[in-house]
């Protein structure tokens, strides 16, 4: 028969707080071979790309729950498969922003304060306009990632480069292009 101390609970300890131990904004030392300037500036152009994107997750799971009409259901699912995309897209920018030493920006009421994507109508709009809607913060990321890309290569930041180039913008644009495709106006059967 064994005893336990009566030091051990497993009762969780509630409502604790603690001492912020990094600040927002600020970048601790890891052996990456890249400046701490190079590392500061590559976690503010991250945190504002990460802001964007978890704003166009959120955008793309709101017109997913309210798609409307005779494509509902194509449209339901591929604003659902973009939003997992995009969801992914969050781990991979946050998760870069904490290697290279910074504090990723995660509470939706920072994000909002970051984010450059207008907030949309909290009603339902017409498909069109949801669409449209999409496509301009894929634009807003997007011309934001190239510069972020392209700067961050001239500071010699591979893995950001890479990350924005091969992840952020080749799935922003072929998300964009599925969405442009369903705001042409073309007719559904020729007379």
């Amino acid at each position: 028969m064994t005893t336990s101390s009566p030091h051990v609970s497993s009762q969780p300890w509630l409502h604790q707080k603690g001492e912020i131990i990094q600040e927002f904004g600020t970048v601790k030392q890891f052996p990456l071979g890249l400046s701490y300037e190079t590392r500061m500036y590559s976690c503010q152009r991250l945190n504002k790309v990460l802001a964007d994107t978890q704003i166009l997750y959120g955008l793309y799971k709101k017109h997913h729950w309210l798609m409307r009409g005779a494509t509902f259901y194509q449209l339901h699912l591929v604003l659902d498969k973009h939003a997992g995309e995009q969801l992914a897209l969050v781990d991979a920018l946050a998760e870069r922003v904490q290697t290279l030493g910074g504090v990723a920006v995660g509470d939706p009421r920072h994000v909002a304060e970051i984010t450059s994507i207008p907030r949309p109508p909290d009603g339902v709009e017409e498909v069109p306009a949801m669409l449209s809607r999409l496509l301009e913060a894929h634009e807003t990321i997007l011309a934001d990632v190239h510069d972020a890309a392209s700067r961050t290569g001239e500071l010699g930041d591979d893995g950001t480069n890479d990350l924005l180039v091969s992840q952020v913008i080749r799935t922003g644009e072929l998300q964009a292009w599925f969405l442009a495709e369903h705001l042409v106006d073309t007719p559904l059967v020729r007379a």
